[in-house]
């Protein structure tokens, strides 16, 4: 039972974060509109007039209001600069106290190039 009535609030939140309240209160007037209209006049007359935005109904001249309020809200949502702190960065190259030049590396070389001076072991049974 909770977790059905959680699911219901998390259904109407979500209506009324996309705007689905103004809808269905569109939807009633409308209705409302049309049935009075229906009272007086022919079907395809009332159709007519309630949908032809000319003849408004109290509830539909609140409604578009309350869509202009909102949309104006969100309009003015404040847009802030982000402000960063103006630093100044100096490189500096210092030399090393102490430096030693090596000597050349490839002395040992040509002894890796030569033939072993022993022969390889010769197996004992065989």
């Amino acid at each position: 039972m909770l977790r059905r009535f959680g699911h219901l609030l998390l259904a109407i939140a979500l209506i009324g974060a996309t705007g689905g309240h103004w809808a269905a209160l569109q939807s009633v007037a409308w209705a409302t509109m049309f049935a009075d209209n229906a009272r007086v006049e022919p079907i395809s007359v009332a159709l007519e007039k309630t949908f032809d935005g000319k003849h408004l109904c109290p509830l539909c001249k609140q409604i578009a209001k309350g869509r202009q309020a909102e949309k104006k809200s969100d309009v003015q949502l404040e847009i802030k600069k982000l402000e960063f702190l103006r630093t100044t960065t100096s490189f500096v190259i210092v030399p090393p106290s102490h430096f030693t030049l090596l000597g050349d590396a490839n002395v040992t070389l040509p002894l890796l190039t030569q033939a072993p001076l022993l022969r390889p072991p010769r197996p004992v049974l065989g």
